[in-house]
């Protein structure tokens, strides 16, 4: 074990300049840069409360935070890398982005104008086809969990905005639903107006702000 994480944080660190890493596939690079960070941070935190024995405490430390920044939280898998490649290629010329965030998880950033109208929840027909192309990339790799979590822009109330929010979320679980995905892998939240990515004050910005966030990962087991 040990020897492994060297050689991942070395790779990691180096990159392909020593023997060895430049045969190393993508998945395998993310994983030695996650081991990387989580090693820094974890002898850092293991200096810090080590007490008096600081150099055994600081390699436990860089162990178990390599362990953690290679996880990252979620596990990211050959599964997890062959469905980023499938939804990149489902959702290209859309607009929409795909993205690896830094626990490990993919996430969809859908363009206001596949969005909602102003205080409504339904799927607008240009999301429609995203979202079949979408559902088929899920039914492709069944290992993977999903999680989709509303947002409003800031016209109305948070009375209104909560549950507008939720049913935005709501709306996309139902039409993934309804494409074959099943419940049990969806999970759903809203977040009202309270995390804007966009400017309020114009029509534009608010437009941006009526969205959805979907993840997509995969547990370690």
């Amino acid at each position: 074990m040990k020897n492994i994480l060297v050689k991942l944080v070395a790779c990691a660190i180096f990159g392909g300049t020593l023997s060895g890493c430049a045969n190393m596939d993508e998945t395998q690079r993310t994983t030695a840069t996650g081991a990387a960070v989580g090693a820094v941070a974890g002898a850092l935190l293991g200096t810090v409360t080590a007490g008096g024995n600081k150099g055994k405490s600081a390699a436990t430390g860089a162990a178990v935070g390599a362990a953690l920044g290679a996880g990252g939280g979620y596990l990211w898998s050959r599964h997890m890398q062959e469905q980023k490649a499938a939804m990149e290629q489902a959702t290209q010329g859309t607009g929409i982005g795909v993205t690896q965030t830094a626990d490990n998880q993919l996430k969809l950033d859908i363009p206001s104008d596949l969005s909602f109208d102003s205080g409504r929840y339904d799927i607008t027909p240009a999301l429609h086809a995203v979202l079949d192309r979408f559902a088929t990339t899920l039914n492709q790799n069944p290992v993977t969990n999903v999680r989709i979590v509303g947002h409003t822009d800031n016209v109305g109330s948070d009375a209104v905005n909560n549950p507008l929010s939720v049913n935005r979320a709501a709306a996309t679980r139902d039409y993934l639903g309804s494409r074959g995905v099943a419940s049990n892998r969806i999970s759903i939240d809203g977040r009202g107006s309270h995390e804007p990515i966009a400017d309020n004050s114009t029509v534009a910005g608010r437009a941006k702000n009526r969205r959805v966030e979907i993840f997509v990962a995969e547990a370690p087991r």
